[in-house]
């Protein structure tokens, strides 16, 4: 697959959960049980078997009726229209609360920049870029997607039969997604691909999305970094607190570790580090030397590495064994102020010589 014009785009309406889900599972129906046979083999391959990945997804499942039961609803209707069972796509949801589980999982690398800049008129305009890197064997199994009938509406990119990742809503509110880890980590709370779906459908403006992260039940960590007209920030989510971190300089920096001295004290280093904090580090010197960018297309130079670099962005190494091929499967730009999600196939290098797709949340 060289072209976004051939990737998959599910379009889901309506503000039944039930029949929206429906609508999606009917769209991902002939693309969805080759990711959930993938998926079942990297859990396998982590020393899951299929009775305790079932387990882990049935608990993380009550964590979201009692909290959210549409988003429950929502999934439920995935699983009728793809005609899987229901615990699959649960366990689609709870992928990285289930890996954290797993015994050697390593994460994919992904690295997010978001950008706040004040123009010369008074006004502000925000906008973010990351690269999305997760296992070369899951690069069919991913789609665009526009959500329509909730609170807001919003567009992106997700896996099949997740309810969301990254994307924009029609409030203006953005959200980048970067994996983190916790030595609190485990499944039992509202999957974080679940709560990144809420956000989105839900939430107005960044503090409204920091309010309903805290107020969910979560088992697992990862960070949003969050956008609307006017504020950018970036966040370490944990079982044990959401932690805040402002910009600096008009920037945060997002790679595959904690920022905050709160989650830093129990981070799983063994598994991120040195990798991430050497991406970080050279995003960082990149922001200090470079031209300060002023547009989404002029972030896209920051985040592709020079030979020798640390790798910001992976071309697959075939010949390492399932599970271990990493690769940078799309480059993401996101507008609040427009409502717009740019996304490529590939790295930033490939997504410079190549079609974006964009989306627009409706306003």
């Amino acid at each position: 697959m060289h072209s976004i014009t051939d990737r998959l785009h599910v379009v889901a309406n309506g503000s039944d959960p039930l029949e929206r889900g429906r609508e999606r599972g009917l769209q991902l129906s002939a693309a969805l049980p080759a990711g959930l046979r993938t998926y079942l083999e990297l859990f396998a391959k982590y020393e899951l078997d299929e009775a305790e990945v079932r387990e882990l997804a049935m608990r993380c499942a009550d964590a979201v009726a009692e909290w959210r039961p549409d988003r429950l609803a929502e999934m439920d209707g995935i699983a009728a229209g793809a005609a899987v069972e229901p615990w699959h796509v649960y366990a689609l949801n709870a992928r990285t609360e289930i890996l954290s589980q797993g015994v050697g999982a390593a994460p994919g690398e992904c690295s997010t920049i978001g950008r706040r800049v004040e123009l010369g008129d008074g006004t502000v305009r925000t906008f973010g870029l990351q690269t999305w890197d997760w296992h070369h064997q899951l690069d069919g199994e991913w789609h665009t997607h526009e959500t329509r009938g909730g609170r807001y509406d919003f567009a992106g990119l997700t896996e099949h039969g997740m309810l969301g990742k990254i994307g924009v809503n029609s409030a203006g509110l953005a959200l980048h997604f970067n994996i983190l880890g916790h030595r609190t980590d485990g499944a039992g709370g509202v999957p974080v691909h679940v709560l990144s779906a809420t956000v989105l459908e839900e939430a107005a403006s960044v503090e409204e999305a920091v309010e309903l992260v805290r107020d969910a039940p979560r088992s697992a960590s990862s960070s949003f970094t969050l956008l609307d007209a006017e504020r950018v920030v970036t966040t370490d989510i944990t079982p044990i607190g959401v932690f805040v971190v402002e910009p600096v300089d008009g920037v945060v920096v997002r790679t595959n570790h904690f920022l905050s001295r709160e989650a830093q004290a129990d981070e799983k280093t063994e598994i991120y580090q040195p990798d991430s904090g050497e991406r970080f580090d050279l995003i960082a010197s990149r922001l200090a030397d470079y031209p300060e960018p002023r547009t989404d297309d002029e972030l896209l130079a920051f985040l592709y590495s020079d030979p020798g670099q640390p790798l910001l962005c992976h071309r697959p190494d075939l010949t390492l064994p399932f599970g271990e091929r990493w690769a940078t499967l799309a480059t993401v730009q996101l507008d609040p102020a427009a409502r717009t999600a740019r996304v490529a196939n590939g790295s930033p290098i490939d997504a410079r010589a190549s079609d974006w797709r964009t989306l627009v949340a409706s306003a």
